[in-house]
């Protein structure tokens, strides 16, 4: 088993997995149904989730310690993901799941324009590369 400090590969490709499991079953799942409403389900079983995954780790007493300042952020960062979901769902419903899903990844480039401006992470000549890999990679999948 990997270092505590390398984990983070696995938890990226489970998240991968099941992000392309999520656009497939959306995909069929939102057949002949509203996409906000579809959006409306998949948050509240989300969100019983992530609840139950806090309360089954014992969790819950942390809520009280997080600061004014990450809550806000997390706040924020909520309402982003509601609306990524919302508009996902309408792109998908509309769209091919195989043009969709690329547009949405491309979400990876904005990451990484992002995090050197807001985060100052640094802007490597292979995390350049990789950004334009993906650009190319998208327009290639959607055009």
């Amino acid at each position: 088993m990997e270092s505590s400090s390398n984990i983070w590969w696995i938890y990226a490709l489970l998240s991968a997995f099941f992000a392309a499991l999520t656009t497939i079953f959306a995909k069929i799942g939102i057949e002949n149904v509203d996409a906000n409403l579809a959006t409306a389900v998949r948050t509240v079983v989300i969100l019983f989730i992530a609840w139950g995954i806090v309360l089954a780790q014992g969790n819950i007493g942390h809520l009280a310690t997080i600061s004014t300042r990450s809550l806000i952020f997390l706040v924020i960062s909520g309402i982003a993901t509601g609306l990524s979901w919302i508009f996902y769902f309408q792109a998908l419903q509309l769209g091919k799941a195989a043009q969709v899903a690329p547009i949405d990844k491309s979400s990876v480039m904005m990451v990484i324009i992002f995090s050197a401006l807001f985060l100052h992470e640094p802007l490597t000549f292979k995390v350049v590369l990789g950004g334009c890999l993906i650009a190319i990679g998208t327009l290639v999948l959607v055009l």
